[in-house]
């Protein structure tokens, strides 16, 4: 969500279009670490536009249980490789996503890590 909304980054254009130049709108689907992640990261202007955005249904936010805490503490112990990479709490959000929807496409321009996930299933997820 940072580069769709911050003007600055190199990867604007490029995730911007994605999500407004399509002959059919996109089904975007997100975790509520993901969206305070990006508005941590986002100057003030523009983490107003996202979270307006949100507001508006841009993107669907997915709720998870506190139960869920238990399986995401696994993954990320698993995809944890000290120093040199690590799955975050909004990674790991993002994975059970994959793994409850069955949506594997992500837009991220985290491509070392989700490349290397892989679902309970097997299944890689499809970087765009």
């Amino acid at each position: 969500m940072v580069a769709v909304f911050d003007a600055n980054d190199r990867f604007h254009a490029h995730f911007r279009a994605m999500i407004t130049d399509g002959a059919q709108p996109l089904s975007l689907y997100t975790t509520w670490p993901c969206v305070v992640e990006a508005s941590h990261l986002l100057g003030d202007v523009a983490r107003l536009q996202m979270l307006k955005w949100v507001g508006l249904g841009g993107v669907q936010v997915f709720p998870f249980d506190t139960a869920d805490l238990a399986e995401m503490t696994l993954w990320m112990q698993r995809y944890t490789e000290q120093p040199r990479t690590r799955m975050d709490f909004a990674d790991a959000t993002l994975y059970w996503l994959g793994n409850e929807t069955g949506v594997t496409s992500i837009m991220t321009l985290d491509v070392r890590d989700f490349s290397r996930y892989r679902l309970p299933d097997g299944r890689a997820f499809e970087i765009l």
